[in-house]
């Protein structure tokens, strides 16, 4: 292989468009300009997003939307349901969670939510823990720290 063989792959470039070559070509007369007005003129090109002249779309929507809470908690969500991969009497704290992969991440909180149904007699030590789930552990024999 040599710099002077290389050419492109088959069908991958595509000829210019030779347009204001006469009407036979099937771009002559307007050039595909369309008729009249600020398009067809040599310097017709208006930046993007211009509505010539009404206040642009992007104008008259609200600068801000909204605010980002920089006080927001974002938690790690176990139901549970989840627990029940557990044996009897273990305490499920975030270490026991990242090992049987409940959770992702050791740095964030870890909350408690009650879907499902919970068959153990667990110790559970995380964050936060919903009143329902609290109730569901209880009622299995087990206790929220």
């Amino acid at each position: 292989m040599k710099l002077n063989n290389l050419k492109p792959k088959e069908g991958s470039t595509r000829a210019k468009k030779r347009i204001g070559r006469g009407n036979a070509s099937g771009k002559g007369t307007y050039c595909g300009r369309g008729c009249k007005g600020q398009g067809q003129r040599k310097s017709g090109n208006v930046r993007p997003g211009f509505e010539g002249g009404q206040t642009p779309l992007i104008m008259r929507l609200p600068k801000l939307k909204g605010f980002n809470n920089p006080n927001r908690v974002f938690y790690q969500v176990v139901n549970v349901k989840d627990l029940n991969v557990f044996n009897d009497g273990e305490e499920v704290n975030i270490e026991t969670l990242l090992g049987k992969r409940l959770i992702t991440k050791k740095n964030l909180p870890v909350k408690l939510l009650a879907t499902g149904k919970l068959e153990k007699k667990l110790t559970v030590k995380v964050h936060k823990v919903s009143t329902a789930a609290k109730e569901k552990i209880v009622k299995a024999g087990g206790k929220t720290l």
